[in-house]
């Protein structure tokens, strides 16, 4: 699958490959953060969608809810949003009530969510998105706070 991936159309911008990488991203998220630095370590420029200013169209939500094989609650975020004030751990709510509320409140919806040619994943733990990169990591890798998760030679540090 990562041969067929490799054919994508690239283009160069500033020495780095640009493809057809979506993140769904918040710049004031850690996760998100490491999560963009780790696809720009693969050597790609993605496209980056600062969800919050531009969210995803309601169909282009639930096509990437599926794709990534969650169901919308596995998607909604708590912490920070008004998820409690909205009452959405009702567990009696729809799936589409839930995808109305993240179109109402995009804070509502997890992120970092990234589209590769290999599939959407919520990219949590950030590393997470080491499994759906077309590409090799190019260089080591460390976290934000520190955490090393790609070694010098480009291979992923599988957790003790």
């Amino acid at each position: 699958m990562r041969a067929a991936a490799r054919r994508t159309y690239h283009l160069l911008l500033k020495g780095r490959a640009v493809s057809d990488i979506v993140i769904y991203h918040n710049s004031e998220c850690g996760t998100s953060r490491n999560v963009l630095a780790l696809i720009r370590n693969s050597g790609v420029e993605p496209h980056v969608i600062e969800y919050l200013k531009t969210p995803p169209a309601r169909a282009l939500l639930v096509e990437m809810i599926d794709r990534a094989g969650m169901t919308p609650r596995d998607l909604l975020r708590e912490k920070g949003t008004p998820f409690a004030e909205l009452g959405l751990a009702d567990t009696s709510l729809s799936d589409e009530d839930l995808v109305d509320a993240m179109m109402l409140h995009p804070i509502l919806i997890n992120r970092p969510l990234v589209v590769t040619p290999l599939g959407v994943k919520l990219c949590r733990p950030s590393e997470a998105v080491l499994d759906i990169l077309p590409d090799t990591q190019k260089a080591a890798f460390a976290k934000e706070d520190g955490e090393q998760v790609v070694e010098a030679g480009g291979n992923r540090i599988q957790p003790a």
